[in-house]
C-alpha cells in the first residue's frame, strides 16, 4: 500500500484525469484539502484517502470493466448428420466480440473457449515445383485428384482440390533466355513447355475428376539454377484469394518440391531490385511481375499467410529435410512430410500433416496499441496448463475437444487523444476471430460535470472540476488567482511569513500567489501543512522509536491519541487489566494504576500489582487460627470463633490428594501450620470469581508420636559399657606399649658396658700432685 500510495503522490496530479492514470489505487479526493497542501494531495491511495477523513461518496475512483456484444456458442454436430450448415454458420471459438473499459495499471481479463469443429469445410491447394526433376513426380499428381478426395471425405463431407505450379523468374541468370531455350528449356529430345514463374492451373473445385483432367494435360518444364522460385508462387496464392477461390475455411496449401529455394536479396542476381509487393499480380492465372519484384523474404511470407490464414505444408524430399524443417520453425502453423522420390506417398503426408496442423490450436493477437500488453494462459487437456507464450497454445486437440484461455489485457497508459483501439485475436489458421474494442478511462466522471470560466476560480479564471479549479493559461493558484507576472512579487512574500518571522512559509515551502505551497518531503508518508508550512506529521514526541508510540497520529507536531491512550507521545495506557491483582482488586486496592502500571501507595507493599510485602503475615499465617478453630475446635480463637472466623466457606477433605492443586482458575495457596497440640495441619486458601474466600482443610491433622524410653535408657547404658571397654583396652595398649620401649633401652646400655671386670670402677688414687706455676726449675 505504501508503495502505491507514494506512487499517486509522486505523480503530482493536477486533475482527476492525472491522478487515475498514475495506478490502479489511486483516487481523487474532491471535498477536502488541509490548509498548505497543494492540490496534487488531492489524488493518493484509497486507504490513506480514508484516512485523512474524505468520505467514500468523495472519492473518484472509476473502475475498468469488460462487456460481451457478441457470444454465439461453439457449433456441436457430428459429421454425417442432415444438418448441413453453411462454414460461415460454423462457430469454433467464442466469445465473438468484446469491448473493453480499461483504466491504466488494472488488468481486464475475459475467457475464450476453443472448440475444433467436426465435418469442418477444408479448401487444399496443391502447389508444385515444375522443374525437370520433378517429372517422375507430376504423373503420380495427376490421379491425385480423385484418390485425395476419397481419404478427404474421412474427415470432412466439404472438400474442395485446387493446383497451380511454378519454376522460376523468366530472366538470367535462372533460366537460359536464347528464343530455342525460351520454346524448350529442356535438352535432347525432351518435349517440355516454356518456362514460367507460378501459374494458377485450377482453382478451388469439388470435383476431383477435372483435376486430374487438367494435371493431365501439365508439362514439365526447366531451368538453370538448383534453387526454385516457390516463394514468388506462395506469395501470389497467398494474397490472391479471390482468384483462387478461397473461402473462410481450413485452408491447406501443399508445397511440393526437392529443391531449396531463393528468398529476398538473390533478386540482384537477374537485376530485380525493387521488393516484393506482397500484392497479387494475376493476369490470364499467370504471374506477371516476376522480372519486376525480387523474391518475398520469409518473414513477409509469414505476415501474408497469418493474415490470410494459410497453413503450409512442405512436402520435400529428403535431401532438402533440414532446410524446410527450419523454414517450418519459422512460419506457424506449417509442417514438413518426407516426399518420396516420384510423390507416391503424397496422400499420406497430406493426411499426416494435417492431422499434426489440426491438432495444435495457437492464439495470435493484431498488433497493440501503445502502452497495451496482453497475458494468455491455456486450460488444455488433461489439466495441462501453460502461461507466458506456453499460454497461447494447447496441443494433442482431437475433433470435438474444448479447450479454454484466459487473457489478460492491460493499459500502461492512455492514449495521447484518448480515442478508443480495436484489436482481434484469432487461432492461427482459422477464419474466426475475437474482435476487442477498447475504451481508455483517461478522465474522471466528475470531469464532465465542470463548470467552465466558474465563479469558485477567482472570477472565472478556470474550470471548477471535482472539487479543484483548472486554471486558464496564464492563471496559477489554488483559485486562480493570481496571473504568472505575479508570481515573484515581494508583496505576495509578505502574506507567506508568520506574524513576527521573516521566514517564508516556515522555511517548509514556497510562496505561490500569496499562498504557501508547502514542500514534499522525500519520504511520501511525510506531510508539511498549515497556512505558513509550520505544521507537520512526523515531529511529534516518540516512544520506543515510534512516532506517538505507534498509539496515535502526529497532527501539526502534536500526538491525538487513540482510545485508550495518553500522554504526550500516547505512551500511556488507560488499560487497567496489567494492575489486576489476583484478588481482582486494582493494584490490590494498596495503590492507583497509572499508564498501565501500579503506583503502590501503602509503602510496605511493592510489585506489578502491589501484592508483595516482606513484613507481612502470609495468607497461610493470618488465617491459620480461623482454620484451626472452624476444623479443630481448637486454638487461640476457640472461644470467639463464631464472631471472628465466619469470612470464609470452609469444605473438609480425608487427605492431601484431595485438596485442590495448581492449575485452577481462581489464586490458590497451600498451607502448612502447628496447631497448639504440636500437630500439623493442611489446607488451602482461594478467592473466587465472586470475591468469595473458599477454604479446603484435611480433616486428620497429622501428629507426631511419643519416644520410647526402654530402648532410649538401654541404649545409654549399652553405650557407656563400650565406651569403658574401650578405654580401658586403649590404657592396657598404652602400657604394653611403653614396657616394651622400656626394656629395650635397658638392652641397649647394657651393650655399652666398657669397664674390666677386676677393677673396681668407683675406686679413686689417694695421691694429689700440684703443679706450681711459677717454678722456673731453678
Amino acid at each position: 500500500m505504501a508503495s502505491s500510495g507514494s506512487d499517486c503522490i509522486k505523480a503530482n496530479a493536477k486533475s482527476c484525469g492525472e491522478c487515475i492514470q498514475a495506478g490502479p489505487n489511486c483516487g481523487w479526493c474532491k471535498n477536502f484539502l488541509q490548509e498548505g497542501e497543494p492540490t496534487s494531495a488531492r489524488c493518493d491511495d484509497l486507504a490513506a484517502l480514508k484516512s485523512k477523513g474524505c468520505s467514500p461518496d468523495e472519492i473518484e475512483n472509476p473502475r475498468g470493466k469488460k462487456g460481451v456484444l457478441k457470444n454465439k456458442e461453439v457449433t456441436n454436430r457430428s459429421k454425417g448428420t442432415a444438418e448441413k450448415l453453411k462454414p460461415e454458420d460454423i462457430t469454433q471459438i467464442q466469445p465473438q466480440q468484446l469491448v473493453l473499459k480499461l483504466r491504466t495499471g488494472e488488468p481486464q481479463t475475459f475467457s475464450l473457449k476453443f472448440k475444433r469443429a467436426e465435418d469442418y469445410p477444408i479448401d487444399l491447394y496443391y502447389l508444385m515445383d515444375l522443374s525437370y526433376s520433378m517429372k517422375d513426380d507430376l504423373e503420380n499428381v495427376k490421379s491425385l485428384g480423385t484418390a485425395l478426395m476419397r481419404e478427404m471425405e474421412k474427415i470432412t463431407s466439404d472438400f474442395r482440390i485446387g493446383f497451380g505450379s511454378f519454376v522460376e523468374k523468366t530472366v538470367m541468370p535462372y533460366i537460359s533466355t536464347t528464343p530455342a531455350k525460351l520454346r524448350n528449356p529442356c535438352t535432347g529430345d525432351q518435349n517440355c513447355t516454356s518456362p514460367f514463374s507460378y501459374k494458377n492451373v485450377l482453382n478451388l473445385t469439388s470435383e476431383g475428376k477435372l483435376f486430374n483432367e487438367l494435371v493431365g494435360k501439365q508439362h514439365i518444364s526447366g531451368n538453370l539454377d538448383s534453387p526454385e522460385g516457390g516463394f514468388d508462387a506462395i506469395m501470389q496464392v497467398a494474397v490472391c484469394g479471390t482468384q483462387i477461390g478461397w473461402r473462410n475455411v481450413t485452408r491447406l496449401l501443399v508445397f511440393s518440391t526437392d529443391a531449396g529455394f531463393h528468398f529476398a536479396g538473390d533478386g540482384k542476381l537477374g537485376g530485380i531490385v525493387l521488393p516484393n509487393d506482397g500484392r497479387c499480380h494475376l493476369e490470364n492465372n499467370m504471374y506477371t511481375m516476376s522480372h519486376y519484384y525480387d523474391y518475398p523474404s520469409i518473414a513477409h511470407l509469414v505476415q501474408k499467410l497469418s493474415e490470410n490464414n494459410i497453413q503450409t505444408i512442405f512436402a520435400v524430399t529428403e535431401e532438402f529435410q533440414a532446410v524446410y524443417k527450419e523454414l517450418k520453425n519459422l512460419i506457424p502453423k506449417s509442417a514438413v512430410g518426407t516426399l518420396s522420390a516420384n510423390s507416391s506417398n503424397v496422400i499420406q503426408l497430406i493426411i499426416d500433416a494435417y492431422n499434426s496442423l489440426s491438432s495444435e490450436v495457437i492464439l495470435e493477437n493484431s498488433k497493440l496499441p501503445k502502452g497495451v500488453t496482453i497475458n494468455y494462459k491455456s486450460y488444455c487437456k488433461n489439466g495441462v496448463n501453460g502461461t507466458g507464450e506456453n499460454g497461447r497454445k494447447c496441443s494433442n486437440i482431437s475433433i470435438g475437444d474444448e479447450v479454454k484461455f484466459e487473457i489478460s489485457v492491460t493499459a500502461n497508459e492512455c492514449p495521447k487523444k484518448g480515442q478508443n483501439e480495436t484489436i482481434k485475436i484469432k487461432p492461427l489458421g482459422f477464419t474466426e476471430e475475437v474482435e476487442i474494442n477498447l475504451q481508455f478511462i483517461c478522465e474522471c466522471q466528475c470531469q464532465n460535470e465542470g463548470i467552465p470560466n466558474s465563479p469558485d476560480c477567482h472570477q472565472g479564471n478556470g474550470t471548477f472540476e471535482c472539487g479543484a479549479c483548472r486554471c486558464n493559461e496564464g492563471r496559477i493558484g489554488k483559485e486562480c488567482e493570481c496571473s504568472t507576472d505575479e508570481v515573484n512579487s515581494e508583496d505576495m512574500d509578505a502574506y507567506c511569513r508568520r506574524e513576527n518571522s521573516t521566514e517564508i512559509c516556515s522555511n517548509n515551502g514556497e510562496c505561490v500567489c500569496g499562498q504557501c505551497v508547502c514542500r514534499k518531503r522525500e519520504n511520501t508518508n511525510e506531510v508539511y501543512s498549515g497556512r505558513y508550512c509550520e505544521c507537520d506529521n512526523f515531529n511529534c514526541d516518540r516512544s520506543n522509536g515510534l512516532i506517538c508510540g505507534g498509539n496515535g497520529n502526529c497532527k501539526c507536531r502534536v500526538c491525538e491519541c487513540f482510545p485508550n491512550f495518553t500522554g504526550s507521545a500516547c505512551d500511556c495506557s488507560l488499560d487497567t487489566s496489567s494492575c489486576m491483582a489476583s484478588n481482582g482488586q486494582i493494584c490490590n486496592g494498596r495503590g492507583t494504576c497509572e499508564c498501565g502500571t501500579c503506583n503502590c501507595t501503602d509503602p510496605k507493599f511493592q510489585g506489578p500489582t502491589c501484592e508483595m510485602c516482606q513484613t507481612c503475615l502470609g495468607v497461610c499465617a493470618a488465617h491459620k487460627d480461623c482454620v484451626q478453630c472452624r476444623a479443630f475446635k481448637k486454638g487461640e480463637k476457640k472461644d470467639t470463633c463464631s464472631q471472628d472466623c465466619m469470612h470464609f466457606n470452609m469444605t473438609l477433605v480425608e487427605s492431601r490428594d484431595k485438596l485442590p492443586q495448581p492449575g485452577q482458575p481462581d489464586p490458590l495457596s497451600h498451607c502448612k501450620e502447628k496447631d497448639v497440640d504440636d500437630c500439623w495441619f493442611y489446607f488451602t486458601y482461594s478467592i473466587n470469581a465472586n470475591n468469595e474466600a473458599i477454604v479446603h482443610v484435611v480433616e486428620t491433622p497429622e501428629c507426631p508420636t511419643g519416644p520410647d524410653i526402654i530402648p532410649i535408657v538401654a541404649g545409654v547404658v549399652a553405650g557407656i559399657v563400650l565406651i569403658g571397654l574401650a578405654l580401658l583396652l586403649i590404657w592396657k595398649l598404652l602400657m604394653i606399649i611403653h614396657d616394651r620401649r622400656e626394656f629395650a633401652k635397658f638392652e641397649k646400655e647394657k651393650m655399652n658396658a666398657k669397664w674390666d671386670t677386676g677393677e673396681n670402677p668407683i675406686y679413686k688414687s689417694a695421691v694429689t700432685t700440684v703443679v706450681n706455676p711459677k717454678y722456673e726449675g731453678k
